[in-house]
């Protein structure tokens, strides 16, 4: 007797959504059934949690990919509050109300709510209501309150790249004690710049390696297809001797990674960057069938992608 075909009743799946034996993009280890994607369970998961924020591709690099960096913030009711968006607080603090008054949020906290957007409102408006300073955390699932999408009046974020973690003393005048904390904070931080001529493309060294990775806004598909395209006509070399080697996947986007020849530096990616935007975009314009290259090609891209989150 013939076997029956199991998908053939198998209800379909769109774009983005996730498969419910697949493990669970919060980072619990969990098949998302029996976690975000279970009925009552740890709460709707939001695939691209800062869409539609200003500089959404800034915010997916400084949560999941750059060690250091700072962006201030501008939060409706408390425009009179310094806010400070940071990569990651001191004692790695979900948010924090400083002495000098200064109110900061971190982006790289886990809390596995499901919803990094209302988890980092929910810790930044506690830090703005507290009395006094301190540490502000997350005890339970923020519920249905506010996204960052709800709170914040910015335009468009200004991000600063740091060399290590010196702004966490900035507006500290006694800093007796805190100086062994920061040189081991600061030891561990890997060199990155952000390239100021395109968008969300970080710069970085690990001493015996340098890689440009770029987080883009395109969708999945589109992008993936464009990238294949310029793959299969060796126009995916950044500068001459780099080699495009995959790419993540992190809160609803992708950022393909480039390994850079030693000494190549930030500098020198600014305007190969630029031009190979251009390129991109043609090859995101182009509507004809890939060719049997090209779904080859990617096929293999998409065999090498990492997800995070």
């Amino acid at each position: 007797m013939a076997k029956k075909n199991r998908t053939k009743n198998a209800p379909t799946r769109t774009e983005g959504e996730i498969s419910p034996r697949a493990a669970c993009p919060c980072g619990s280890g969990k098949r998302y059934k029996a976690c975000h994607g279970a009925p009552g369970g740890a709460g709707v998961f939001v695939a691209r949690p800062f869409e539609g924020l200003p500089n959404e591709c800034d915010l997916v690099a400084l949560r999941e990919l750059v060690p250091s960096a700072t962006v201030p913030l501008t939060v409706k009711g408390h425009e009179d509050t310094p806010v400070q968006l940071g990569t990651l607080l001191p004692l790695a603090a979900p948010a924090m109300r400083r002495d000098s008054g200064q109110v900061w949020a971190g982006l790289q906290v886990q809390h596995n709510f499901g919803d990094v957007s209302r988890e980092v409102a929910a810790v930044l408006l506690k830090a703005l209501e507290a009395e006094e300073s301190g540490i502000v955390g997350l005890t339970e699932a923020p519920g249905e309150g506010p996204r960052l999408q709800d709170l914040l009046t910015d335009t468009a974020l200004t991000v600063t790249v740091h060399d290590g973690f010196d702004w966490w003393i900035a507006d500290v005048e006694d800093r007796d004690g805190l100086e062994g904390a920061l040189q081991q904070a600061n030891a561990a931080a890997l060199p990155t710049a952000r390239l100021s001529s395109v968008e969300a493309a970080y710069w970085t060294s690990t001493g015996s390696k340098e890689h440009l990775r770029w987080v883009m806004p395109e969708p999945e598909d589109d992008l993936l297809t464009a990238l294949a395209r310029l793959h299969v006509s060796g126009a995916d070399v950044i500068v001459p001797g780099a080699r495009f080697i995959g790419m993540f996947r992190a809160h609803g986007l992708l950022a393909p990674v480039w390994d850079l020849p030693l000494g190549t530096g930030a500098e020198a990616l600014e305007e190969p960057a630029l031009a190979f935007k251009a390129v991109l975009d043609a090859a995101l314009a182009d509507a004809t069938d890939p060719s049997p290259e090209v779904r080859s090609a990617r096929a293999g891209l998409a065999n090498r992608q990492v997800t995070i989150r």
